[in-house]
């Protein structure tokens, strides 16, 4: 399984982190670039042209304010693109959600919460399932711990006020 992950800015890497962690908990090649959609557009652009011929199954952008990787880079493949918004602005993440979200029809861009990572990590495992039988195993997994723990934490609170 193999993904990239781009972020506009290294400022954005403290929020991008969860979701690269949790990829490579599961044994997912990642490549990992900062590279602003209009500070570094060349080199986005090579690296798009890189990924669209190695074998990537999956993107994920990260950007805030105006939020113009997302689309950018979806405009340059045919790979799902998810969009991170990312909070930092004065209206905190709201506007590169509406930005990411409001993609011309042909362009789509799956898009997360703000500040989603994880979120958007495990959709691009979701993604990878498609072909993965074993990332839909590890998902499926996945799905019965959390709902253990769930049921746990129900059992703990429960318990406390009965």
């Amino acid at each position: 399984m193999k993904a990239a992950i781009i972020m506009g800015s290294t400022s954005d890497l403290v929020k991008v982190e969860p979701g690269i962690e949790i990829l490579k908990s599961k044994g997912v090649e990642l490549k990992v670039r900062c590279l602003s959609a209009h500070r570094a557009s060349k080199q986005l652009s090579e690296f798009i042209e890189e990924i669209n011929a190695d074998g990537t199954e999956v993107i994920i952008t990260a950007a805030g304010m105006a939020a113009a990787l997302p689309g950018v880079v979806a405009a340059q493949t045919v790979l799902p693109v998810i969009g991170v918004p990312l909070s930092g602005s004065v209206l905190d993440g709201q506007d590169a959600l509406y930005s990411i979200v409001q993609m011309p029809p042909g362009i789509p861009v799956a898009t997360v919460a703000i500040n989603g990572s994880k979120n958007a990590a495990w959709l691009a495992l979701e993604i990878m399932a498609v072909k993965h039988p074993e990332a839909r195993d590890m998902l499926l997994e996945e799905r019965q711990k959390m709902q253990a723990a769930a049921i746990k934490a129900n059992e703990e609170v429960s318990s406390k006020y009965e």
